[in-house]
């Protein structure tokens, strides 16, 4: 059974289509030379890069830290993917190009390498909203709504959730 450990919640910008997870150890360095650029999150070390779409300009963002893998989350996703990183220090550090970095409230049980599981939606307010991915650039993106509370009058609004890579 998982349990909810700890948890961020805050509003941020974005900027030239990249938003970045880092350990505050690393800095946000840069994302494997051999990602999939076709794929929403570009992992790297210590780092995961989630592009969003030119139209987005403000997020908010729920970090959580579960004990192990947590059930979905409820409501529709516009979009969501996993992926495995390594967090050496487990203190975490969010960043974009324009905003700048800080360090988020939330910091890991222990250091480690983490399933991550992120989960978007976008504001139906605000859109359309049009892909950033390679091979479907500028398409336009479905939209299902939803989470308008977690929005929160933002453009896009990003869950987090970690935990132990029980594989690694």
């Amino acid at each position: 059974m998982s349990r909810l450990l700890d948890c961020d919640e805050f509003g941020w910008s974005a900027s030239y289509r990249l938003l970045t997870l880092y350990d505050t150890t690393m800095g946000a360095e840069q994302f494997y030379d051999d990602a999939d650029r076709t794929k929403w999150l570009l992992p790297g070390p210590g780092v995961v890069f989630l592009q969003t779409p030119r139209e987005v300009g403000t997020v908010r963002m729920r970090l959580e830290s579960w004990s192990a893998e947590p059930p979905p989350s409820p409501g529709p996703w516009a979009e969501w993917e996993e992926v495995e990183v390594s967090f050496p220090d487990g203190h975490l550090g969010i960043q974009t190009v324009a905003s700048g970095g800080r360090d988020t409230d939330l910091v890991l049980p222990s250091p480690g390498t983490y399933r991550t599981r992120w989960q978007w939606a976008f504001n139906p307010d605000a859109g359309p909203f049009t892909s950033p991915l390679d091979g479907s650039f500028g398409q336009p993106l479905d939209n299902p709504g939803g989470h308008e509370d977690a929005l929160n009058g933002a453009d896009q609004f990003i869950l987090v959730q970690m935990w132990p890579d029980a594989a690694a």
